[in-house]
């Protein structure tokens, strides 16, 4: 059983949707995917997961069930709007990791695959020319704009942005028309707006109260983590760089509630005041899943992640 929606929990303010998946063992994949460009720092993109799971459409499936994975990561979900120069002196973009997937169908792999195989054929025809090592293969490009996996995500190049701009209803009455009436030839939507940037001030938003986990459908987030097999080794450096580190007290505690608190889905990041009752900001580093949000929606773009010290990280089972 395959199923896809949108909507609930999320508010208009914030798009997204859900999966879930029947897979192998009698297991079940379930999953919320969201835009970071949602408005409300009180919202946390964990929580709404969690509330999910308590639609009855979903709590069917679930009921009754153990929770034995969890994960998290940021995706490259653009389209074809997004797409960056592929190409440089010695290697290809290509895959996830360049943007190929089409979200519009909530399908990747076989753009991804593509995109390896037009890679493969390039690489191949520059060794049987004896290319030197290290040039920029430029072939790659045209032979990758005249696949068919480029028409494709050409053809849904505003799917995202009109649901950004427009909204759920009229955004996805756009891409109705567009999508499945016009087969993409409607004029191409851009969304300019980078995710951090899209936060409003908290106090000119709603606080959210999320509901308790009730340990059957939904949980908090650091059992959660405890299930990514996340290990990191003691006594090395914070892979969490901070420019400034005076920004997330000074600057985003007063105008945004630090919103770090909330987006990141590990539970990595804590306002806690110290002896005096002062805040303070604190890094867990050893929670880290390595999804990189903090690094897209900090107001600030005071957050780099970078990789840590001896691979540590997540260990996905059954993922």
């Amino acid at each position: 059983l395959i199923l896809h929606g949108s909507g609930w929990p999320l508010d208009k303010h914030a798009h997204g949707g859900w999966f879930l998946y029947h897979g192998e063992d009698n297991q079940v994949m379930v999953g919320l995917i969201m835009d970071l460009s949602y408005q409300n720092p009180w919202l946390s993109p964990f929580d709404e997961f969690q509330r999910m799971k308590h639609h009855p459409v979903l709590a069917k499936h679930l009921e009754g069930g153990k929770r034995v994975a969890y994960g998290a990561r940021s995706i490259t979900k653009g389209g074809f709007n997004c797409l960056p120069k592929m190409t440089f002196p010695g290697g290809l973009l290509i895959g996830c990791d360049a943007g190929t997937l089409n979200f519009a169908k909530i399908k990747g792999l076989h753009t991804a695959m593509k995109s390896g195989m037009v890679a493969a054929e390039t690489v191949f025809d520059a060794v049987a020319n004896e290319s030197e090592g290290g040039e920029e293969l430029s072939a790659f490009t045209e032979k990758w704009e005249q696949s068919w996996a480029y028409a494709e995500l050409k053809e849904s190049a505003s799917f995202g942005p009109a649901l950004h701009r427009y909204g759920t209803l009229v955004g996805g009455a756009y891409n109705f028309v567009d999508q499945l009436l016009g087969g993409g030839k409607l004029p191409n939507l851009h969304d300019t707006t980078p995710d951090h940037a899209a936060l409003k001030p908290a106090a000119e938003c709603e606080k959210i109260e999320y509901p308790r986990p009730d340990g059957k459908l939904s949980f908090d987030k650091l059992s959660s983590v405890y299930l990514s097999n996340t290990n990191h080794e003691e006594n090395q450096p914070c892979h969490l760089k901070l420019e400034d580190p005076a920004i997330p007290i000074r600057d985003n505690l007063p105008k945004y509630a630090e919103p770090a608190v909330r987006y990141c889905p590990a539970g990595v990041y804590e306002v806690v005041e110290d002896d005096d009752g002062q805040p303070q900001f604190r890094i867990n580093f050893q929670n880290c899943v390595h999804c990189k949000t903090c690094d897209i929606k900090d107001p600030a773009q005071n957050i780099t992640w970078v990789a840590p010290e001896g691979g540590g990280g997540p260990n996905y089972p059954n993922m």
